[in-house]
């Protein structure tokens, strides 16, 4: 079982999280009643939809995490599972993100951007396929 599949199936046991289709096309996400949170895109890649408020309040720590990447100006933010601790810091950054838009919901349909992998237009070779 890869990193990915291992956090999959973790987060979709949680009761908030359901499995939908991504808005990009590519892997597999989870989502809340209103809004997709977690896509994964490969067996190495996921991207989280944090909000721009909470990449900003961060940044300084998400900078520092040699498994995230951000783009500039994205509520969304990408992953790099090649750890069990990478696994680790995706579920607490999910548990933020759930908690981020918990405190300040957006309107159902409201464009909050597309997710990081979608903007780059950078695919992995090898997509997440699930389990």
């Amino acid at each position: 079982m890869t990193m990915a599949e291992h956090a999959f199936t973790h987060l979709a046991a949680w009761p908030d999280l359901t499995e939908v289709a991504p808005s990009c096309g590519t892997g597999r996400a989870l989502a809340t009643a209103h809004r997709e949170i977690v896509h994964f895109h490969s067996d190495r890649e996921v991207d989280l939809h944090l909000t721009l408020r909470a990449v900003r309040r961060f940044e300084d720590h998400l900078a520092a995490a040699r498994a995230v990447r951000m783009a500039p100006g994205s509520p969304w933010v990408t992953v790099r599972l090649d750890t069990v601790a990478d696994v680790h810091l995706l579920t607490t950054l999910v548990t933020l993100a759930l908690q981020s838009h918990q405190a300040r919901p957006v309107a159902e349909g409201a464009p909050d951007g597309p997710c990081t992998g979608h903007r780059s237009g950078v695919r992995p070779s090898g997509q997440f396929s699930g389990g």
